[in-house]
């Protein structure tokens, strides 16, 4: 398949490089916010144009690589809407157990463990070397950072960002639009549009 990469940043040069270690998988370029085309962006593939060129372009699918949620989330329903076939980019070095659901437009870095009964939602940032335990349940538009871990049976909402090396215990829910700060312990549920940090996880504005 060939892909468009829309962004081209250093998440577009992480999902450039998974892309190329897939089969059948061919990253063309990227689009890039400022428009700017005819340089070359990482891994010297050619940076396309600005969003018109997704239209003007040959390609068999696309996929959103931009770490930001609310901007990914904005850009993957623009392209849902208008017909865009939106591909995983999973890298061959992961563990996934084969009953996993994984939704469409998602980012698996290498290293990834994603264990039984995990179900993982649409354009999602499973970064690398992070563990999904058995049942966890992962929304749409999240990002986990690398070498975060969740216990079985977490539940992380729509939207939320979990920081980098952070640990979930089991059973939690962490609530959408949230955000848990690096290397945050978190052993009680997270309200949605919170920030929560530090060894155990207090909300922000109460450490």
């Amino acid at each position: 398949m060939k892909i468009l990469i829309i962004g081209d940043g250093g998440h577009a040069r992480m999902v450039a490089s998974i892309l190329v270690a897939m089969e059948n998988m061919e990253p063309l370029g990227y689009v890039s916010g400022d428009g700017t085309a005819g340089v070359l962006g990482p891994l010297s593939l050619p940076v396309l144009g600005g969003d018109d060129c997704v239209s003007t372009v040959d390609h068999d699918g696309v996929i959103v690589a931009v770490g930001d949620n609310h901007v990914r989330q904005r850009l993957f329903d623009q392209l849902s809407a208008s017909g865009e076939i939106l591909v995983n980019a999973v890298h061959p070095s992961i563990i996934m157990d084969p009953d996993v659901e994984l939704g469409t437009g998602c980012v698996i870095c290498p290293g990834v463990i994603l264990n039984t009964g995990a179900v993982i939602g649409h354009n999602v940032i499973l970064n690398t070397g992070c563990v999904v335990e058995h049942e966890c349940s992962i929304g749409s538009h999240i990002h986990v950072a690398p070498g975060v871990k969740l216990a079985g049976n977490v539940t992380v909402n729509n939207g939320a960002f979990v920081g980098l090396g952070a640990c979930i215990i089991q059973g939690i829910t962490i609530g959408s639009d949230s955000v848990v700060g690096a290397g945050a312990v978190v052993i009680d549920d997270v309200a949605s549009n919170s920030t929560v940090v530090g060894i155990p996880a207090k909300t922000k504005k109460d450490v």
